[in-house]
């Protein structure tokens, strides 16, 4: 089956932050920064035996690649264990459990002192960055981030498969209302056209990060991660430089997820399949309307 419309996300060896701007920003385009941290200490000591030294002892919150249900809330953990144990498991090989927006260097702050913001030309917000863990064959949902920041993503031990797609997009990818992720069931590797014939039309990107390099992700970008390998990442988070974005981002954040949790409490999955349901009657609907 004819797979997506997917180009290979630019690559930069090295790039000045003029060139950055003009060529990626101010067009909002992405791009993978080859070279940008090699002056971090992360960049020679970050792996997973060097995490389970530091913060071996810490609990960290677990999600799988289950589908969402009313049983948890917007963004709530599936399950907890030490991060000494969860490291075991990612080598042992692969595993579906993944760490999302864990503070590990909050809570271990000699970590800190391992990366530097970097001098790009992006006003990064000054905040202690979060990471991600995922083992092997592990999945995250496309989604698009609730606050439309512009992303610098760095990657870590191993390898992880990216996919992309802009914000003019959405109408071609069954967007779930009330939501910041397309239908769950989507393959995007190997899309099923008479399930979500509106794929066709969609174009993206798709790169494969390797230990040390950084995605550059414009805000309000759709993005689907695959850890090829176990692994982990890092992201430092920009705001929004349009106006519109930045308005999205406060419906999402003051709205948007307390609506959908409070109709999760009141209607349960009925509101999940309510809202799937959706996803593919409007999309077929909007796309039909305009062939």
């Amino acid at each position: 089956m004819q797979g997506l419309k997917l180009a290979e996300i630019p690559r930069e060896k090295r790039i000045s932050k003029k060139e950055f701007l003009e060529r990626y920003v101010k067009p909002q385009k992405p791009v993978v920064i080859e070279h940008l941290i090699e002056d971090w200490p992360a960049y020679e000591k970050w792996n997973l035996d060097f995490i389970k030294e530091m913060a071996g002892d810490k609990t960290v919150p677990l999600f799988d690649d289950r589908p969402i249900s009313s049983k948890f809330k917007f963004n709530e953990p599936h399950t907890r264990m030490k991060m000494a144990d969860y490291i075991d498991l990612l080598k042992k090989g692969p595993t579906s459990y993944r760490i999302f927006l864990y503070h590990i260097l909050k809570e271990v702050p000699a970590l800190q002192k391992d990366f530097s913001f970097p001098d790009i030309g992006l006003r990064i917000i000054k905040q202690v960055p979060m990471l991600f863990f995922g083992g092997e064959n592990s999945k995250v949902f496309m989604h698009y981030d609730i606050d439309f920041a512009n992303i610098l993503h760095f990657h870590f031990h191993g390898k992880k498969r990216c996919i992309l797609f802009p914000p003019n997009q959405t109408k071609y990818l069954y967007k779930v209302p009330h939501a910041l992720i397309t239908r769950e069931d989507i393959d995007f590797m190997e899309p099923d056209y008479e399930k979500f014939p509106a794929l066709r039309k969609a174009e993206g990107y798709i790169t494969e990060l390797k230990h040390g390099e950084t995605l550059y992700m414009p805000e309000g970008y759709w993005h689907q991660m695959t850890y090829l390998t176990a692994g982990f990442s890092m992201s430092l988070r920009a705001a929004p430089r349009h106006l519109g974005h930045f308005s999205k981002a406060l419906y999402n954040l003051f709205f948007m997820r307390h609506f959908d949790n409070a109709m999760r409490k009141w209607k349960g999955q009925k509101w999940i399949d309510y809202k799937n349901a959706q996803a593919i009657k409007l999309t077929d609907k909007k796309n039909n309307s305009n062939s």
